[in-house]
């Protein structure tokens, strides 16, 4: 398997949260599933099947968030110098309909969050924003509608 790219901030959210899950989540459940587990009958024992549940989830995220950290490429976008758009890069834009500005980050699928301005350098904007500088005007066309932005400032903080 390939590489994946991300951030620092969404490497370190990453191993906070496998943390979590290894040192609280996990012996809580196992907790609670030796209680229920005291409680009798196992078959018709509904605590003991939902422990059971949330067992499985949490084991399958343990290994689903090791995996991701195993093929993290980790990228510090302060050290990129260039001036054009790559993957960590803040990008001002404007939209040519409304003149209305917005800023996003272009950043891994794992650490996406449009409601945030950090963007997936695999959605629709972002592949359309790869590679281009300020000045250019990209169209983006998603499943929506299409929209065309002038690039205004590039930023890699």
């Amino acid at each position: 398997m390939n590489k994946v790219p991300m951030t620092k901030e969404g490497h370190q959210k990453l191993q906070q949260e496998l943390e979590r899950l290894l040192k609280i989540e996990r012996p809580n459940n196992i907790k609670a599933i030796a209680e229920a587990r005291a409680h009798g009958d196992l078959s018709e024992n509904a605590e003991y099947h939902a422990a059971k549940e949330r067992q499985s989830f949490i084991e399958g995220r343990i290994h689903e968030v090791q995996s991701k950290l195993a093929f993290a490429h980790v990228i510090d976008p302060s050290r990129i110098s260039q001036d054009k758009i790559a993957f960590g890069a803040t990008v001002k834009l404007c939209d040519t309909d409304t003149a209305e500005e917005k800023i996003f980050m272009l950043v891994g699928t794992d650490e996406a969050d449009v409601k945030n301005g950090k963007i997936s350098i695999t959605s629709p904007v972002g592949k359309s924003l790869i590679g281009k500088s300020v000045g250019d005007t990209v169209t983006v066309k998603a499943p929506a509608k299409t929209m065309e932005y002038e690039i205004l400032e590039i930023r890699f903080e």
